[in-house]
């Protein structure tokens, strides 16, 4: 789910970006979020989750998903604020949750927290989703374990949204179904690794729709398999998905994919993307999605295990380049610093993206986040 490739820096903002404090969009996102219901100790959470995309990266699944997704699914009743998850089955260190169309914005993380506490007393804790709704970047959620001193695993089918294709077929049978993984990395950045299965996640494609540029080659095909760099092409059906791999390596992603799938509808019990019902064609909506969360804490099994990962991402970092304009970094890192300069200097956003907020602010009887002055 990343928008640039592993190991590089992200572009600087295009021109017409507006900038606003981090703290003043975090307290709007939050604000909205309680006038659609969600109680404050929620919204505060699914603030922050949804901002992560804006703070750290990648944009595409930050605010521009707000009045595009999760207005939305509160509006027509496809999230409820209010849910109560309920628990399914608790084996100690296991547990199987309803989300009853929690918003998945905050219940992800409220999952992750809750296998946090299971892995303190069990070494590992894991925490089985079903009834989900989208729970934006999977990488913030995996981060909460990470910031406990443990591993962070989260992985997310789509429902039963169908818009990838298994390699051959002529329809689709699979969301993009991302995975991520966190893991602190001692003095240095956490290791942060989140990504779709498929080529590019839908949000990355429809950020380049937006904003009126082509894609490149290897994202999108065609009916006959030609590469398509229209981004516009899939939601017009002109188009669909690659997987993670392209054309060569596509059986990895589409195994990946299904992975994701196994791990995190068929445990749980939600909606699946591969079903009889699946074989009239594209579509569907990503309703009852599932999702698993584990966290493990190393000390637990043995100590040294921080001073190891200081020597692991640290023997990364030291590692001589080809270039020395091109220092070798791992997943993770930029994103956190990119998210620390924006907490102090303030967050780029599309001017569309801030016209959207202006509106919604309108529109709710709040006021928006002011536009700082100054590039």
């Amino acid at each position: 789910m990343t928008t640039t490739p592993l190991g590089t820096a992200q572009s600087p903002p295009a021109p017409g970006t507006v900038r606003v404090d981090a703290a003043a969009l975090l307290a709007f996102t939050a604000s909205v979020f309680t006038g659609r219901g969600l109680p404050p100790h929620r919204a505060e959470r699914a603030a922050r989750a949804l901002c992560h995309g804006d703070l750290a990266g990648p944009r595409s699944h930050g605010l521009a998903n707000l009045t595009r997704l999760y207005l939305p699914l509160l509006d027509e009743g496809r999230a409820d604020p209010a849910a109560e998850p309920r628990v399914l089955t608790d084996l100690g260190a296991s547990v199987l949750w309803d989300a009853r169309r929690a918003l998945g914005l905050w219940a992800a993380g409220a999952a992750m927290d809750l296998a946090a506490e299971r892995a303190e007393r069990h070494g590992i804790g894991l925490v089985s989703v079903r009834g989900a709704t989208h729970l934006g970047c999977a990488g913030h959620h995996a981060l909460r374990a990470a910031e406990r001193g443990m591993v962070g695993l989260v992985a997310s089918n789509c429902g039963r949204q169908r818009i990838a294709r298994p390699p051959g077929a002529a329809v689709a049978m699979l969301g993009t179904n991302p995975i991520s993984l966190a893991a602190p990395a001692g003095a240095h950045p956490p290791f942060l690794l989140d990504m779709s299965t498929t080529a590019a996640p839908t949000g990355v494609v429809r950020q380049a729709a937006r904003e009126g540029r082509p894609l490149p080659e290897g994202l999108l095909r065609d009916e006959v398999g030609a590469p398509v760099t229209d981004p516009r092409a899939l939601d017009e059906g002109r188009a669909h998905l690659e997987w993670l791999g392209g054309e060569v390596g596509r059986y990895k992603g589409f195994g990946l994919a299904l992975m994701v799938e196994v791990l995190s509808a068929l445990v749980s019990g939600s909606g699946t993307g591969p079903h009889p019902d699946a074989h009239g064609g594209d579509g569907g909506r990503d309703d009852d999605i599932g999702f698993l969360v584990a966290a493990i804490a190393p000390d637990t099994l043995r100590q040294g295990t921080g001073a190891d990962a200081e020597a692991l991402f640290g023997a990364l970092v030291d590692c001589p380049p080809v270039d020395p304009a091109e220092p070798v970094r791992y997943p993770g890192w930029y994103e956190y610093h990119r998210a620390r300069e924006r907490r102090r200097d303030g967050v780029p956003l599309e001017g569309a993206v801030y016209a959207e907020l202006v509106d919604v602010a309108s529109r709710a009887g709040l006021r928006a986040p002011t536009a700082l002055e100054g590039p």
